[in-house]
């Protein structure tokens, strides 16, 4: 196996133990609060707080790897999530969890950061395409092993191991990019320490008041949190453009593709990552299947997804982003449309149905999208770039997790809502009621979708680049 081959091992691996941690957590929420004697809305956080630091922090420590090698950076983000998950498994409380979880996530973000920029420092642009499909298929895996081994783990050894399986895959991934990852020419650049404390403000006291909405109500000091948060965007535009290096760089959005591109990252993030939260609240709570069952359910669209995704990536690379990217999204979006007919009595087979149709489009969308953030990029800002790309697929992320719980609890009580996504209760007699909350978020996240394709489809098929900026390359 060539050096590129195994740099790509080594990203995928990465990317496989973030999309681990993204989605095992779901279905062992339950047990974690059980066993950590904590409160249904508290343990929300080990997936909020995960998220927030990704955010937050994945474009500035892009930055760090422009300055001390993309190659080091990306390797000492696998010690630390490999640390940050021993420690999970091993937290007392979840207060303990909580705040190992934050360690984790910087160790994610050290990854998430980099792994683009090394993608595109590696691969040239007419196979970059190839590239980003092995990476969304490590994504992929990662999802099917996330809910498989969330339901499996949980269900006979303890949620414990979900954090302790991190640590040898870690480790191999650890020992790959030690080996072959090279770093290329380092430079001198800033970090947006304010930037990153003012999006960090915004993001949490935002989630912070939602998710608190959705589970008490309308209370003054969440709708005050929500205020604040939106208050505090009007400094943080002025610090970002005054900033040497902000963490959203208004000169990404200078060129149009890279702008369209990475708006589409944004609104399909927001309108389609929480779609498993659904399905889950429908699956245990409506239909009274078990975790494992529901994670069986819902795992064929990810098998379709990692296996299309990189020939997906190699077509973009013949045809261009736009129409393979554009066409996965509407796929997306009508494999959303299949839940929106779900009933009380439906087949589970209806949501196999949906989750290959979906699954079919992210893998036709991921690669492309990626392949063409990255290839529409100045050189110069291979690393900004690509950290932008996660951040505000995390951000869309949030505001998805957020947006389906608020929406689907509007039918019945709030703290029902809660323990039904949690799998805590089965709803019985108000099942109808709260199917047609379900149904309420499903029709706002295609609607968000349409936006994704919206963008998407306007991109263009070449890019621009603002003037006196290296021009790029390739047909995206």
């Amino acid at each position: 196996m060539d050096r590129r081959s195994l740099v790509l091992v080594a990203l995928v691996i990465g990317t496989l133990m973030s999309a681990i941690d993204t989605t095992i957590v779901i279905l062992a929420l339950p047990s974690i609060t059980h066993d950590l004697h904590s409160s249904l809305i508290l343990t929300i956080w080990v997936i909020i707080i995960y998220l927030l630091i990704i955010a937050v922090m994945t474009t500035q420590l892009g930055g760090l790897g422009d300055i001390y090698g993309r190659a080091k950076i990306f390797n000492t983000g696998f010690l630390v999530f490999i640390l940050g998950s021993a420690l999970c498994g091993a937290s007392p409380d979840i207060y303990y969890l909580l705040g190992f979880r934050a360690i984790q996530a910087v160790g994610a973000s050290l990854m998430q950061a980099n792994s683009s920029a090394i993608v595109a420092d590696t691969f040239e642009p007419e196979v970059r395409g190839r590239a980003f499909g092995f990476t969304t298929l490590g994504w992929n895996i990662g999802g099917v092993l996330g809910i498989v081994l969330g339901g499996i783990i949980t269900t006979f050894i303890g949620w414990r191991y979900i954090f302790y399986i991190n640590v040898p895959i870690g480790l191999v991934g650890f020992a790959i990019g030690l080996r072959v990852i090279k770093s290329q020419a380092r430079r001198k650049v800033s970090i947006d320490i304010a930037g990153m404390l003012l999006l960090a403000a915004i993001l949490s006291t935002v989630a912070y008041g939602a998710v608190y909405i959705a589970g008490h109500g309308f209370r003054a000091l969440n709708i005050g949190l929500i205020a604040l948060g939106l208050v505090l965007i009007a400094p943080f535009v002025y610090q970002e453009k005054r900033a040497q290096r902000p963490v959203i760089n208004p000169r990404a959005f200078r060129v149009r593709t890279l702008t369209f591109s990475l708006m589409a990252t944004l609104f399909q993030a927001t309108g389609y990552l929480s779609v498993v939260f659904l399905l889950i609240m429908y699956l245990q709570g409506i239909k009274g299947y078990s975790p494992l069952d529901s994670s069986l359910i819902l795992v064929p669209g990810y098998v379709i997804a990692s296996l299309f995704a990189p020939r997906m990536g190699r077509l973009s690379d013949r045809v261009g982003a736009r129409m393979v990217a554009t066409v996965g999204i509407i796929l997306m979006a009508i494999g959303v449309l299949v839940y929106i007919t779900l009933r009380v009595s439906s087949p589970y087979y209806v949501v196999i149905i949906g989750s290959l149709v979906t699954g079919f489009g992210a893998a036709m969308f991921w690669p492309s999208n990626n392949s063409a953030v990255m290839s529409s990029s100045p050189p110069e800002l291979y690393g900004s770039s690509g950290g932008l790309m996660r951040t505000l697929s995390n951000i869309g992320t949030i505001i998805s997790y957020v947006l389906s719980i608020s929406i689907a609890s509007l039918t019945v009580s709030r703290t029902v809502a809660y323990e039904v996504f949690l799998g805590v209760i089965r709803l019985g007699s108000v099942s109808s009621q709260f199917l047609v909350g379900i149904r309420t978020a499903f029709i706002a996240s295609v609607a968000i979708l349409a936006l994704a394709g919206i963008f998407s489809f306007v991109r263009g098929h070449g890019h621009q680049v603002p003037q006196g900026t290296p021009e790029g390359t390739g047909k995206r």
